[in-house]
């Protein structure tokens, strides 16, 4: 499953709580696009996945947007 998370116009650290909370919901395999601005994001949001075993597969900058890909994993690190 593919899910889309819009934490656009968050700041720190609202886009890595709604990405944690997303996460939840998710099964190991799934893909989260997390839609943010804030440029703390794009470290927050990898360390916060590397914290907790999950993977970043992506990170793509369109100005002001950032789509962070996360593929969701069991959590085992």
């Amino acid at each position: 499953m593919k899910l889309e998370l819009d934490a656009r116009h968050l700041l720190c650290p609202l886009p890595v709580i709604r990405t944690q909370d997303a996460v939840k919901h998710l099964q190991a395999g799934d893909k989260l696009l997390v839609h943010c601005t804030d440029p703390g994001a794009i470290h927050d949001i990898p360390t916060w996945c590397r914290i907790n075993g999950h993977i970043v597969r992506d990170i793509h900058l369109d100005g002001r947007d950032i789509t962070i890909t996360v593929e969701v994993t069991d959590g085992v690190v």
